[in-house]
């Protein structure tokens, strides 16, 4: 298995793995196997239940597009690169350069855009958590 993705293996098994309650029901480990031919929006975790509080999906950017500004608000941010290149653009001014097997944080209240500037599709992990 090649690192990156034994690591998105493994980072996905031990986020099922925190104990908490929600609504009477803790998560459990768990592994989801991505699908890697995948042209769309995949969830990946969808909250509790599920999670304490992480959420993640894989996204798929074709050349030059890109998820829109936003913001993480209360949340932290990884994005993991699975495949294509492209930028994490900060308000304020910083850019982070994606490439295959990097992985991108941004922290709470930070507004922010990825866009694919390469020539293939961009396809990146993306895990939210509640900031304390």
């Amino acid at each position: 298995m090649r690192p990156a993705l034994l690591a998105l293996s493994l980072l996905i098994t031990l986020s099922g793995a925190l104990s908490a309650q929600d609504a009477g029901s803790s998560p459990v480990p768990r592994v989801v196997q991505l699908d890697a031919a995948s042209r769309e929006y995949t969830r990946v975790l969808g909250g509790p239940p599920e999670t304490v509080t992480m959420r993640s999906g894989q996204v798929v950017l074709a050349p030059g597009a890109a998820v829109g500004e936003h913001s993480t608000e209360g949340y932290e941010e990884v994005v993991i690169v699975l495949a294509g290149s492209g930028e994490v653009r900060v308000a304020g001014g910083a850019t982070l350069a994606l490439a295959p097997g990097s992985v991108a944080y941004c922290p709470p209240q930070t507004t922010h855009d990825v866009v694919n500037n390469g020539t293939v599709p961009l396809r990146y992990l993306y895990v939210v958590a509640r900031a304390p």
